[in-house]
């Protein structure tokens, strides 16, 4: 058997994905961005790791039998060039990582560090103790925590939140969630998604992305969280209009925002602007490069969910975590 991997998150736990495989699989470690040598490799590749599987590395695949994301996302398989026989399977572990980096960003946004860490590189200390004009920032205990989308992430950042004292409410696209069983004050499908922005202190966007979500809160979404509302999106950049949301922070709209999925993504390189406005210029928003997840715990745990679907590949049985087409 042999495995194609294309993705570099998982080079820094190259021995442990090694000694995880069947017996006789070999493995080429291929540079996502070196198109020729990762076209020749896939010529006779059993399995191949990466996020992304264009329509030319399926043609050149003879005898391709599973496509494995190191990841949940799977918007960047072509899975009309793939044959019947081929299966896509992903993996997750990020829950834990994301839901620090959502619990982190709420309370650096909301009790405002952000602001008083810029203000006072300059001198001024942006803080009611020294300036009356400003109000004492809220504490999370007693904020209302609005999700889009509850699943992995959204399930286990609630359950740190909730040890704070929060409140919680969520909106799903099949709307079949039980709130009691999961401690949240209610839950609705998207329909609600209007009522969410205006109940909730801090809006934690997880959903997938899908032609039916693309652009999902716009600029009445965004006026109805208001001027003391934080948003932090974790899922996909275009669940947010790109527009909206920047004249929203800009104008005060909202109070500010943690974005960690784009609207622009580099190349190889990793240089690159995020978006065509200018995010940067903003000092209420908290800028990151889609890094919530990547921590050694997430890859550890996805390293180990690939090379046993891989084993199970091999002696017939049957394979976890695959996606429907």
């Amino acid at each position: 058997m042999k495995i194609v991997v294309a993705d570099t998150n998982l080079i820094p736990h190259r021995q442990r994905f090694c000694d995880g495989l069947p017996d006789g699989a070999t493995v080429v470690w291929a540079d996502p961005a070196d198109a020729e040598t990762l076209h020749d490799a896939m010529v006779d590749a059993d399995v191949f790791v990466g996020g992304r599987f264009p329509a030319h590395l399926a043609a050149a695949a003879n005898r391709l039998r599973m496509v494995h994301v190191a990841g949940a996302g799977t918007d960047k398989i072509d899975f009309d060039a793939l044959g019947p026989e081929v299966v896509v399977a992903n993996t997750f572990h990020h829950e834990q990582s994301i839901a620090e980096y959502i619990v982190a960003t709420a309370v650096l946004l909301r009790r405002q560090f952000l602001i008083q860490d810029r203000a006072l590189r300059t001198g001024r200390w942006a803080t009611s103790v020294y300036d009356r004009s400003i109000a004492q920032p809220a504490a999370l205990k007693d904020a209302r925590v609005g999700f889009v989308g509850f699943g992995h992430i959204g399930r286990r950042a609630w359950e740190v939140l909730r040890v704070l004292g929060a409140d919680g409410i969520a909106v799903t696209g099949s709307g079949s969630l039980d709130a009691a069983a999961e401690g949240l004050r209610w839950t609705a499908d998207t329909g609600d998604l209007g009522r969410l922005m205006s109940e909730s202190d801090v809006v934690v966007v997880s959903a997938p992305l899908t032609e039916r979500t693309v652009g999902m809160i716009g600029a009445d979404e965004l006026r109805a969280l208001g001027p003391d509302g934080v948003l932090i999106n974790v899922g996909r950049g275009p669940l947010v209009a790109e527009d909206a949301l920047y004249e929203a922070l800009s104008a005060g709209t909202i109070a500010g925002a943690a974005i960690d999925v784009w609207y622009q993504y580099p190349d190889g390189d990793g240089v690159g602007a995020p978006s065509r406005l200018p995010f940067g210029r903003l000092p209420n928003v908290l800028m990151t490069p889609h890094s919530s997840g990547v921590t050694g715990h997430t890859f550890t745990g996805r390293v180990d969910d690939i090379v046993a679907n891989i084993g199970r590949l091999q002696r017939g049985e049957p394979l976890r975590n695959v996606v429907s087409r």
